[in-house]
């Protein structure tokens, strides 16, 4: 799982960031990892971290927002510009709790982030649609970590 490390991230190219330069917050050790890989990155010609924000409507019915982990805006080898908004989370947390005979407080956590997550990525998708731009899930796998 990712590290727990909640950090300010200092760009070394603070003109492709669009935002607060100042206020880059990592909420974890892989999208510190995710925001070096932007800032550092020749192709990604500009990147925001939680910049925005994407209505939609929570598992109890309450409208909420969700801030997606990442847009930017990439060079593509054919020379034009996409923009992807990114969310960086745990694989496991991508696929459904795997059912258990005993109903703890860890399983309906993980119950209940699952039905989250998942209405966060529906609105997401759906937002992407209409804005001409592509979501992605990044897991540990593809910042190259162990899984």
């Amino acid at each position: 799982m990712a590290e727990s490390k909640k950090s300010l991230y200092k760009p070394s190219n603070p003109r492709k960031y669009k935002g607060n330069v100042h206020n880059i917050i990592c909420r974890s050790s892989w999208e510190e990892r995710f925001c070096n890989y932007c800032d550092l990155n020749e192709n990604i010609v500009e990147w925001g971290s939680e910049e925005f924000f994407i209505p939609y409507r929570a598992p109890d019915g309450k409208s909420r927002r969700y801030f997606p982990d990442f847009i930017m805006k990439v060079k593509e080898n054919t020379g034009k510009v996409k923009t992807y908004v990114i969310e960086v989370k745990p694989f496991k947390q991508t696929k459904p709790p795997k059912k258990r005979k005993n109903v703890t407080k860890s399983y309906m956590y993980e119950c209940k982030t699952y039905a989250v997550n998942q209405a966060k990525w529906i609105a997401a998708n759906e937002w992407c649609k209409d804005h001409g731009v592509e979501f992605k899930i990044i897991t540990e796998r593809e910042l190259g970590l162990r899984s």
